[in-house]
């Protein structure tokens, strides 16, 4: 029970107190459903932003394919629980899996590449699955999966995205997690030091895809459809300009930057001429006056502490 403290109580008490007021609200009626919306997305972005930033913050793997995870994880979960009729733990959990797996197998490959080279390569790679989703008739094709139920609600919502954030928190300050940042600040240094940097480029690719998977899940199973066009270049690029704007390397960056980007983009859909005019002006300038990101790499106090000891040649 060690690390269990008095900042461990009050933090899991809060956790509590936020979904035990936020049910509330919903169950009396005094959240609509056009905010419920909006925290339905914060959630699925503060998943798909930390998850992205284990890969790209933490591991320095510059990538441009992360919504092609999220849409495996959509479909699969569409499948499983449109026409098979799975329950949706059993989706979410197979969601996760098949994003992993395709996580390893694009993995394996290409992250042997560096720099630009990788980034173009996980491009392509989500190029393949969503042409792929164009063209396969049984997820509906170009015209789309409809009639996936509606499970998401803000009890998954909440609990899925606290794990989240807790376990990809919690392997960040393990050993694991440690190797991944060395690789981050030095690759060359950390295979002189013994790691497996393929291991861990792998191993960090993996964990994301599957936590984006699991938000790809989410998403189909709250909006009834989806269609291949939603996960295409530009939410990969949405998803790293939230990692980007709340700080390269900072988990509660990741968190704040999808609050932040989500709330600001609600706003801006009164004036859809100005939108992206205005959301591209506010991002030039927290990134003129801010380059680090709005948190840079600090973190709550909840997220900073860590596991003493040092990064070997093990694994």
């Amino acid at each position: 029970m060690k690390g269990f403290n008095k900042k461990s109580i009050i933090a899991i008490a809060a956790l509590i107190a936020a979904y035990i007021i936020g049910q509330v609200l919903i169950s009396n009626g005094i959240i609509d459903s056009y905010i419920q919306l909006n925290m339905i997305i914060i959630g699925i972005n503060i998943i798909l932003a930390v998850s992205l930033n284990l890969i790209t913050g933490f591991t320095g793997q510059f990538t441009l394919g992360h919504a092609a995870f999220m849409a495996i994880g959509a479909y699969v979960s569409a499948i499983f629980t449109a026409k098979l009729g799975q329950p949706f733990i059993v989706a979410i959990i197979a969601a996760g899996i098949a994003a992993a797996v395709a996580g390893i197998i694009i993995g394996i490959p290409t992250l042997r590449l560096k720099g630009d080279y990788l980034a173009i390569a996980t491009l392509g790679f989500g190029e393949i699955v969503r042409i792929l989703a164009l063209n396969i008739d049984y997820i509906g094709g170009a015209i789309g999966f409809n009639d996936i139920p509606q499970y998401t609600n803000w009890t998954w919502l909440f609990v899925i995205t606290v794990i989240t954030v807790l376990l990809i928190s919690n392997f960040i300050k393990s050993y694991h997690g440690r190797a991944c940042i060395s690789i981050r600040e030095n690759e060359i240094a950390a295979e002189a030091m013994g790691i497996n940097t393929t291991y861990y480029k792998v191993l960090a690719f993996a964990i994301g895809a599957f936590f984006a998977g699991i938000a790809g899940a989410l998403y189909a199973n709250y909006f009834y459809f989806i269609k291949p066009d939603s996960f295409g270049f530009m939410k990969s690029i949405d998803i790293l300009v939230i990692v980007v704007f709340g700080g390269m390397g900072s988990i509660t960056g990741s968190i704040v930057g999808a609050i932040v980007l989500s709330v600001i983009s609600s706003f801006l859909q009164s004036i859809p001429d100005l939108r992206m005019v205005i959301y591209a002006v506010i991002l030039f300038l927290i990134m003129v006056y801010k380059p680090t990101g709005l948190m840079g790499k600090s973190e709550f106090k909840i997220f900073k502490k860590g596991v003493k000891g040092n990064v070997s040649s093990k694994g």
